[in-house]
């Protein structure tokens, strides 16, 4: 198999994030992953110069690439539209995160890791759902892909994709793999949608992360006495008092959970997206932050009289009720699993209390 990379003078393009994996023994191994069969249609997301393309063509029916850089497009016309291939191959130019996808049955990528994030909810908010994608991206995004309950890594993400999907981790790839090297290590994960998905409402189920995986290390019962909570869904409750709940569409709502996903990664349909670490960074951030202000809340609250304390907010009272008959008021989101987060989302929802 020719490389098109190693011999090279071009320079990569850092905004779209393209490092060229050149190794050919792990671009063997990512397509023996995904099992390709003959008949099968593979999507590719950042083809680069086309040396994971190329074995893609010589197992499935069709490959499908999307590629935004227009260097990029000349290199893959000239290897592969007057090639053995060319029937086989079709090219997309734009935007992943904007761009009307065909009907594909499997992914296949080395994905640009600034977008990881809404690359992979856009992936599973596609209809009709595909079987399998075997995708590259920066370990620790990986990491927080597949964590489990109790794993520092484990947040929001890992939640909400497990939800929709089962992850495994498939194997850790070095830096010095790829031209240019990146900063960080890589990792391939599979994804396979489930089908069909969970029938809960995703624009609740994600309200409710947002909620608890801001201070995942706190007890629900801290992190629902917040003025700022207990304000947000007091309106909720009232507003939906009035106008009563709408009819729920998973499929639907997925697709919002998708833009809402964009939306936070100041996407805008520009193709860039936040740097993974200083995302974390963000976020570790604003986690401390609100932590100190749980605790300067409980403190506050243990100096209080115990006769100011029995006379506190009805709906904060409502909130605890429901916390303790679903014997949630003491655990931590950091250590709840899926089934545990619908036990209390149908817990608040049964007392009218729902999230946005």
């Amino acid at each position: 198999m020719k490389n098109t990379v190693s011999k090279s003078n071009m320079v990569f393009n850092k905004s779209f994030g393209q490092h060229i994996l050149i190794n050919q023994q792990i671009l063997q191994m990512i397509v023996d992953k995904a099992a390709i069969r003959p008949t099968d249609v593979v999507l590719e997301i950042g083809p680069g110069t086309g040396n994971l393309t190329e074995l893609l063509l010589q197992r499935a029916k069709q490959v499908i690439c999307v590629e935004i850089d227009p260097r990029m497009i000349i290199e893959l016309t000239k290897r592969f539209k007057y090639s053995q291939y060319s029937d086989k191959f079709k090219l997309i130019q734009g935007d992943f995160l904007t761009a009307e996808l065909p009907f594909f049955d499997l992914c296949v990528a080395n994905v640009p890791y600034q977008i990881s994030s809404p690359l992979v909810f856009k992936l599973l908010a596609q209809r009709p759902l595909w079987r399998c994608a075997v995708l590259m991206f920066q370990q620790e995004f990986a990491f927080r892909l597949v964590a489990k309950p109790g794993n520092e890594l484990y947040c929001r993400l890992s939640a909400n994709v497990q939800m929709l999907s089962r992850v495994d981790h498939l194997m850790k790839v070095g830096k010095n793999n790829f031209k240019p090297p990146p900063k960080v290590e890589s990792s391939v994960v599979r994804i396979e949608p489930k089908n069909p998905i969970p029938n809960i409402n995703y624009i609740e189920w994600d309200g409710l992360l947002r909620i608890c995986f801001n201070r995942k290390n706190k007890q629900l019962s801290a992190i629902f006495k917040n003025k700022s909570v207990l304000k947000t869904l007091e309106h909720n409750f009232n507003v939906i008092e009035q106008e009563g709940i709408k009819i729920n569409d998973p499929a639907k709502n997925v697709k919002q959970l998708v833009l809402t996903i964009m939306e936070e990664e100041n996407v805008q349909g520009k193709g860039k997206g936040r740097n993974d670490k200083k995302e974390k960074k963000d976020k570790q951030n604003q986690q401390k932050d609100n932590e100190s202000d749980s605790e300067e809340d409980e403190e506050e609250d243990n100096q209080q009289p115990e006769k100011q304390q029995t006379t506190q907010n009805p709906f904060r009272q409502k909130i605890n009720e429901i916390l303790k008959s679903s014997d949630m008021f003491q655990k931590r989101p950091v250590k709840m699993d899926n089934d545990d987060f619908l036990q209390l989302l149908c817990a608040m929802n049964a007392q009218g209390i729902h999230f946005k």
